[in-house]
């Protein structure tokens, strides 16, 4: 667990001291995870033979609004933590949100921004998976690095310890305690689903497919991850069985499984 890259030591300049200045890993690996996702929604954006300016463009406002909506909702499932801790509210930017609540604010805007650009709404949010999640496999390493996210205490071989004391004022990481590497397991579930996601772009029957594919996989593999997960205040529903991911993860699934044939018939009849 490394939460710091580097740290830039105060310095003086003109007569004034200047910093120290902190570059924290969880955020560089997040920008690393925006670029990488741009990047492959504009390739497959291309391959679509759609606008890569404007697939561009929704990709940059969609992961804006997947940031705030992901912090947002971590707000809200722990607001008795952060009614109570105000000041920890300046901690939420060194460490990752809800990704549902980033998954909703994300797919908000990508619905109004295609349709204020008149881009094929299914056809458009193919393009987008991929790199949304290849966005997320990187992004969940950050939040290995910051410590963020972790999981259970386990006795298994590949445990992981956190010993970084600024991670554990940052956000709470319990140190000296063999952990679910939790944040590692989601990243490599996450790289195997994006590899699926390339796959599956040319062989896909009906516009739509690959969306809804993802949706799908990441909403399973989050639903079982979270039996793993240790950080607190997760949210609890039908008597504290199901925390509030594993809520939305179910709710995804089934509206996944509603929509999909609905779906395939509308893009065959288009395609017709």
């Amino acid at each position: 667990m490394h939460p710091r890259l580097f740290t830039v030591p105060a310095f003086e300049l003109l007569g004034r001291s200047i910093g120290p200045f902190t570059l924290h890993t969880y955020g560089f690996l997040l920008a690393v995870a925006f670029l990488l996702g741009l990047w492959v929604a504009a390739r497959q954006a291309r391959r679509a033979k759609l606008d890569a300016s404007k697939v561009t463009d929704m990709g940059v406002w969609v992961l804006i609004a997947g940031l705030v909506g992901a912090k947002l909702l971590l707000v809200i499932v722990d607001w008795r933590y952060y009614g109570h801790n105000p000041r920890e509210l300046l901690n939420i930017f060194q460490s990752g949100g809800v990704f549902y609540g980033g998954l909703i604010g994300g797919a908000l805007v990508a619905w109004w921004y295609s349709r204020r650009l008149q881009l094929p709404g299914w056809q458009t949010a193919d393009a987008l998976a991929p790199g949304v999640i290849l966005g997320q496999a990187v992004g969940r390493l950050g939040c290995f690095a910051a410590g963020c996210c972790w999981g259970k205490a386990t006795t298994v071989p590949w445990a992981v310890t956190f010993t970084d004391v600024y991670a554990a004022r940052a956000v709470g990481t319990p140190m000296d305690t063999p952990l679910h590497p939790s944040q590692v397991y989601e990243s490599a579930a996450a790289f195997l689903i994006f590899a699926f996601l390339l796959w599956l772009l040319p062989h896909k029957s009906f516009h739509g497919q690959v969306v809804l594919a993802y949706v799908a996989l990441y909403s399973a593999v989050r639903f079982g991850l979270e039996f793993l997960r240790g950080d607190p205040d997760r949210g609890a529903w039908f008597g504290g069985v199901v925390s509030t991911s594993q809520l939305i993860a179910l709710v995804l699934l089934l509206g996944t499984a509603l929509l999909l044939p609905r779906v395939r018939r509308t893009q065959a009849i288009a395609t017709a």
